[in-house]
C-alpha cells in the first residue's frame, strides 16, 4: 500500500473528502468529489455515467473529468515534496513499488474465477478496497511517467494511433489474435 491513510484519501460509504492539491482534506461530501488545484474548485460526480442514452448493450462507465492526469501528477508531487521523499523516488523505485500495487491488485482478484463487469457480486468495502489499490497503481504510473519525462496523456495518442494500424478493426474484429498472427 501507498503510505497514505486510507480514511484520509477515501471516504467511507461513499463519502469522498475534499482535498486540496497540497492533499488536505476540507470536508466529507456525499458521492461526489471535490478537490482544489492552482486555487480552483471543482466537482465531479463519483457515479458512473453511461453513454448513448443509458440503454442496451451500448453502456459504457466512464471517468469523471477531474481531477486531470495533470492534477493528479501535482498533487503527488506536492505530496511526496511535503514529505522530502524525492530521494527514493526515483524510477527503479516507483516501477518495484508500483509492480507490488498490481500485486495488490491481482489478490483481490485471486480464486474468484471470472468476475462480471462492474463487479456485481462484490461489497461496497471489496470495491473500495479495489478503488484504493487501482489508486495506488495510478499513482505510482503518473509518478513513474514525470520521472521518465514521458508525457502520459500524450503518449496514449501516440500508442492509440500505432495500436489502430497494428489492428485495424476490418481485420481483426471479434479475434484475440496478435498482431504478427495476421495474414494480409
Amino acid at each position: 500500500m501507498m503510505a497514505t491513510s486510507g480514511k484520509e484519501a477515501c471516504g467511507l460509504n461513499g463519502d469522498v473528502p475534499s482535498v486540496s492539491s497540497n492533499g488536505s482534506s476540507d470536508a466529507f461530501t456525499n458521492k461526489s468529489h471535490s478537490f482544489v488545484v492552482n486555487g480552483a474548485a471543482a466537482e465531479a460526480s463519483s457515479h458512473s455515467k453511461l453513454q448513448n442514452g443509458g440503454s442496451g448493450r451500448d453502456e459504457r462507465f466512464t471517468f469523471s473529468s477531474q481531477p486531470t492526469i495533470e492534477d493528479i501528477r501535482r498533487m503527488q508531487a506536492e505530496f511526496t515534496d511535503e514529505r522530502n521523499w524525492n530521494q527514493f523516488h526515483q524510477p527503479r523505485n516507483l516501477l518495484l513499488a508500483m509492480v507490488g500495487e498490481v500485486g495488490e491488485v491481482s489478490e483481490l482478484f485471486q480464486w474468484r474465477g471470472e468476475v462480471a463487469e462492474g463487479l456485481p457480486d462484490w461489497t461496497e468495502s471489496e470495491r473500495e478496497h479495489l478503488a484504493h489499490e487501482l489508486s495506488d497503481v495510478m499513482i505510482y504510473l503518473v509518478e513513474l511517467a514525470e520521472k521518465c519525462h514521458v508525457d502520459l496523456p500524450q503518449a496514449v495518442l501516440r500508442k492509440m494511433a500505432l495500436n489502430r494500424q497494428k489492428y485495424p478493426a476490418s481485420k481483426v474484429h471479434g479475434s484475440a489474435k496478435k498482431y504478427t498472427e495476421y495474414k494480409d
